[in-house]
């Protein structure tokens, strides 16, 4: 049995390439599981492999004691010494136990305790292995496409490229080389389970440290990536030497290296973006190559009204707001995108409403112009805001006192129930 053990080890520990402890361990719980067979489930016993002789040896671990009470877990002191002659009461022994033959079925146990413990570390590895790749780049080969998911064989395991991950316009076939992003690395019940992208923003931006040895270097960086998988992306770049464009390190010399990306992401268009912490710069950047008028940025809700002249409004939106979305993703900020013309005509409504509701509060009982324009100016805006308002309130605008203000919320209610019955 043990010579055929060390066999099955040495043959596994090529094959697999598993670390040869994690073998013998293996090995040491078979042998273990299968001596219970004779020995019963003892729990003072255990296995350990002989490197000199190949052999996996049982032991008894029994307490040194002056006279025995239980065989199985007490030796005396006599035969103790017998055993290492130094011994003394109160210690522990480890007793070897006779060889014995396990027989087919226990043998057979054996083997199959030490395929799942095998089974287990070369799980263990894979997983060990894959998880320092999770966020990288890896080649692997098609191996079988299941209800548009495609498995893809990564030499030591699989991978699988799920139909969300993939550009839509790709298509593949059994046996082709494929480059992936590595998203996630999970431990399931069923084993490792390596999800894979080719859409992700981190898959364009590992391209470029790949392609750009500037960017490995540390002399160009990437701040951020946004993409429409397959037909457009964008990437901001920051050069942290003044010598260096980044842009232009970036497309290569006469465009190679961002054109070996576009080519492998089939023909996917990217903007190379030169980033800035000043928003107004970056946000014109990565409109780009529309022209902009100008921006107002509100930093509260992390969001700018972008304006540009009329002609150059659709390609600043872009094919179905592509770039618009885009840019919007590559800065953090929601940009909304207004033509000049249509910004004065938003002017000229917002005027024309103010002067309706100036002209509405206006109609209350005893309000002239001066006190329209001294409620609009405290933000009484229209008759729903004065009938929601309170005495004090309405007190605190000037010209109006205690009486006047409750006739001007009673005139309110008037003219909002006569609207509500002529509606």
């Amino acid at each position: 049995m043990g010579n055929e053990l060390v066999q099955v080890l040495d043959q596994i520990g090529r094959d697999k390439g598993i670390d040869r402890n994690i073998l013998i361990n293996a090995i040491e719980s078979a042998v273990l599981s299968a001596s219970r067979k004779k020995y019963g489930n003892i729990e003072n016993i255990f296995a350990r492999f002989n490197e000199k002789t190949g052999e996996v040896e049982l032991y008894l671990t029994k307490k040194i004691v002056s006279a025995v009470e239980d065989p199985k877990a007490e030796i005396s002191l006599d035969e103790a010494r017998k055993i290492k002659p130094s011994a003394s009461a109160g210690e522990e022994l480890e007793v070897k136990l006779e060889s014995i033959d396990f027989g087919r079925i226990a043998a057979q146990t054996a083997k199959q305790i030490i395929v799942q413990k095998v089974r287990e570390a070369e799980r263990d590895q894979i997983y060990s292995e894959f998880v320092q790749k999770q966020g990288q780049v890896v080649n692997g080969i098609v191996q079988k496409i299941e209800q548009g998911n495609i498995i893809i064989d990564l030499v030591k395991t699989e991978g699988i490229l799920l139909v969300r991950e993939q550009i839509i316009k790709e298509r593949y076939n059994k046996g082709d080389r494929i480059r992936v992003y590595v998203l996630e690395v999970k431990m399931g019940p069923k084993g490792v389970q390596i999800l894979l992208s080719r859409t992700h923003p981190n898959f364009l931006i590992k391209l470029f440290e790949m392609e750009v040895p500037e960017i490995y270097q540390g002399i160009v960086e990437i701040k951020g990536a946004a993409r429409d998988p397959g037909w457009r992306g964008k990437i901001a770049v920051l050069s942290h030497d003044s010598d260096v464009d980044a842009v232009g390190a970036c497309v290569g010399m006469k465009g190679t290296r961002v054109q070996a990306i576009v080519r492998e992401l089939s023909g996917e268009k990217i903007d190379i973006v030169r980033w800035s912490a000043k928003y107004q710069e970056f946000i014109t950047n990565a409109l780009s190559p529309a022209q902009i008028s100008k921006i107002t940025f509100d930093e509260g809700n992390k969001s700018a009204e972008v304006i540009v002249p009329d002609d150059q409004l659709s390609l600043a939106i872009g094919r179905k707001g592509q770039n618009v979305k885009l840019a919007s993703k590559l800065t953090g900020l929601h940009l909304a995108i207004f033509g000049q013309s249509e910004l004065e005509n938003k002017k000229e409504e917002k005027k024309a409403k103010e002067l309706d509701d100036k002209n509405a509060l206006a109609k209350l009982e005893n309000v002239g112009t001066k006190i329209a324009e001294a409620l609009f100016e405290k933000g009484y805006k229209d008759i729903d805001s004065i009938v929601n308002s309170t005495v004090e309130d309405l007190c605190s605008v000037p010209g109006i006192g205690k009486k006047k203000a409750e006739a001007l919320i009673e005139s309110a209610k008037k003219i909002k129930q006569n609207q509500e019955i002529n509606n």
